[in-house]
C-alpha cells in the first residue's frame, strides 16, 4: 500500500497568490475600462457597441431574445404594459431592486422591476428570463420660459430570453398567457385615473409623459344623479350598446367610438354626469384643454397617447378655442404672444375635426368623446352633426323628480309634508341641481333644511319676476326714446351688458 505524497502547502499558497493577483489585475482593468467607456463614449455609442457585442456572442448561443419596446412609433405597445403588470406580481430571488409606490387613497402598494434587474419565469417546463432595461434617446424640443432646447429622455424596454427550440411555445402560448393574466390583474384592482396634458412634455419625452394623472375618486353614479329617470336610462342603455358592439362597428366600417354633447346652464350636473359615466364603464378620463395646444401636431400626439376604454373630455368647447370660425387667427397676430423659438402652426377646426371622425379617429377602440357647453347655439354646425356629436343631452334645471333624489341623498328622507310645496316651486323657478344641493347641505335637520329650501325658492322666484318686470320697463323706455322703433333686440343686448 503506497502512502500519498505530502502536500506542498507553500507552493499551493504561492499559486493561489498568483491566481488572485491575476484576477485582481483583470478586475481592476475591467473597472478602469468600464469607467473610461462611461465617461468618454456617448450613451448612444455605448448602446450600439454593447448591442453589437451581444449580437456577436449570440451567434454561438442557443438562446433567443425578444425585445419588448414601450412604443412602436406612435402606437403604444400593449404587450409592454401587460408585461409590466404580469412581472410586478412575480417574485424572484434574482431581483435585488424593485420600485415601490402607493397611490393616494389606495390600500395596496404597486411594485415594479427596476432597471437592469432579472426575473426568471417558468412556463410548461420552459425557463424564460426577463430583463428590464433602458436607454437614453434624444428627441424633440422642451419649452422653458419661452425658449426651446433639445432634450434626452429614457426609453424602457424588456428583454425576454429563452432556448431557440421553444420559440413556438413562447409565441403561441406564453405571450397570450401573459396578456390574459395581466388583463385579469388590472380588472381586479383597477383604479380609475384622471389625466391632464403635460404641455411642456408633449415633444420633450416619450408619449407616456404627454399626460399627467391622478386617481379619479369621484363618488358620482347614475343612482345619485339628479336627472330625469328616462334620460338616465337612455344614456345607460346607449353606453351598454357601445361596449358590447365591437364586432358590429367593425362590420359596418365605423370607428368604435361615440360622441356626446352635454349642454345647458352652469350647475346642471355636466361634470357629475361625466364622472358617473366613467364609474359606470370603469373608463379613465382624459381632460383635454384645447386652449393650451399650439398646433394640430400637438393635438395628434396627445390623442395617440390615450388608451383604449377611455373617455376624452373637452369642456366648454365654445370658450376654449374659436372653433366656430373656420378661419383661425392670423399667424402675424399670434407671433406677438408666442415665442418664435418653438416650431408652431395653427390649431385649426379642420385639424380638430379630423381627429373626431377623420382618418385619425380610427386610432384606438372603445372610446367615448364628450363635449360640454353652456351655449349650444354658439357651436359650428360642422361639430354638431352625427359622427362627431352623436348624442345631444340637454342638462336642464332641477325638476321635482331631481329634488326628491337630492333630498334622499343629502338629508336622508323620501317624503315630507313640505315636498308638494317645494315641488310646485321648483316647477316654476329656474334653479340648478347644484343650488338645490347647496341649500340642503346647510342644515343637518331635515325640517330646517326643507323650510330653508322653501324660503330660498320663494325669494328666487321673486327675483326672477323682478328681473322680468325690469326688462319690460327698460324695453318700453328704449322704444319711447327711439321714437317707437321697437328695437327689442337692441334693448336686450343693452341690458345684458
Amino acid at each position: 500500500m503506497t502512502t500519498p505524497a505530502p502536500i506542498d502547502f507553500k507552493n499551493a499558497i504561492a499559486v493561489a497568490k498568483v491566481v488572485l493577483s491575476a484576477a485582481a489585475s483583470v478586475t481592476a482593468t475591467a473597472v478602469v475600462v468600464q469607467s473610461m467607456v462611461h465617461t468618454i463614449v456617448p450613451r448612444e455609442l455605448q448602446y450600439f457597441l454593447f448591442s453589437r457585442i451581444r449580437s456577436f456572442f449570440s451567434r454561438f448561443s442557443n438562446e433567443m431574445t425578444m425585445v419588448v419596446d414601450e412604443y412602436d412609433g406612435f402606437v403604444q405597445n400593449e404587450f409592454f404594459k401587460a408585461a409590466q403588470v404580469f412581472l410586478a406580481a412575480k417574485q424572484s430571488p434574482l431581483i435585488r431592486r424593485i420600485r415601490v409606490s402607493k397611490p393616494a387613497k389606495e390600500n395596496h402598494f404597486t411594485l415594479a422591476m427596476d432597471r437592469n434587474q432579472t426575473l426568471v419565469d417558468t412556463f410548461r417546463g420552459v425557463e424564460l428570463k426577463w430583463v428590464c432595461a433602458s436607454r437614453q434617446v434624444k428627441s424633440g424640443y422642451q419649452v422653458h420660459h419661452g425658449h426651446s432646447s433639445r432634450v434626452q429622455y429614457e426609453v424602457q424596454y424588456f428583454e425576454l430570453t429563452f432556448h431557440k427550440k421553444h420559440k413556438e411555445i413562447v409565441l403561441g402560448s406564453y405571450l397570450p398567457f401573459v396578456v390574459s393574466e395581466a388583463k385579469s390583474m388590472k380588472q381586479g384592482k383597477k383604479m380609475l385615473k384622471l389625466h391632464t396634458p403635460s404641455f411642456d412634455r408633449v415633444y420633450g419625452g416619450p408619449l407616456s409623459d404627454a399626460w399627467a394623472s391622478v386617481n379619479l375618486d369621484h363618488p358620482a353614479t347614475f343612482e345619485t344623479l339628479a336627472m330625469d329617470l328616462e334620460l338616465k336610462k337612455v344614456i345607460m342603455d346607449d353606453l351598454e350598446r357601445i361596449v358590447r358592439r365591437k364586432e358590429y362597428y367593425r362590420r359596418v366600417g365605423k370607428a368604435w367610438k361615440r360622441g356626446y354633447l352635454l349642454y345647458g346652464p352652469p350647475g346642471t350636473g355636466k361634470s357629475s354626469l361625466i364622472a358617473a359615466m366613467a364609474n359606470y364603464l370603469n373608463f379613465d378620463i382624459y381632460d383635454l384643454e384645447l386652449s393650451g395646444l399650439r398646433s394640430n401636431a400637438e393635438l395628434r400626439r396627445l390623442l395617440v397617447a390615450t388608451t383604449n376604454q377611455s373617455i376624452l373630455v373637452v369642456e366648454d368647447i365654445d370658450c376654449t378655442i374659436e372653433l366656430q370660425e373656420r378661419k383661425s387667427k392670423s399667424r402675424a397676430a399670434r407671433k406677438n404672444t408666442m415665442s418664435t423659438d418653438y416650431p408652431r402652426e395653427d390649431l385649426t377646426l379642420s385639424g380638430f375635426l379630423n381627429f373626431i371622425d377623420g382618418l385619425w379617429s380610427n386610432y384606438g377602440d372603445e372610446r367615448i368623446i364628450i363635449f360640454t357647453t353652456n351655449h349650444k347655439e354658439k357651436l359650428d354646425s360642422a361639430l354638431l352633426r352625427p359622427g362627431r356629436m352623436d348624442v345631444h343631452v340637454h342638462m336642464s334645471y332641477c325638476t321635482p323628480c331631481g329634488f326628491k333624489l337630492l333630498a334622499s341623498n343629502y338629508i336622508g328622507i323620501n317624503s315630507h309634508e313640505l315636498f308638494d310645496q317645494i315641488e310646485s316651486l321648483i316647477a316654476m323657478a329656474r334653479v340648478t341641481p347644484a343650488e338645490v344641493a347647496e341649500q340642503l347641505m346647510k342644515s343637518d335637520e331635515p325640517e330646517v333644511a326643507l323650510r330653508d329650501m322653501v324660503s330660498f325658492l320663494v325669494n328666487h322666484k321673486r327675483k326672477e319676476n323682478e328681473e322680468v318686470v325690469e326688462v319690460k320697463i327698460c324695453q318700453c323706455q328704449f322704444v319711447q326714446e327711439n321714437g317707437g322703433s321697437g328695437k327689442e333686440n337692441g334693448s336686450c343686448e343693452l341690458i345684458e351688458k
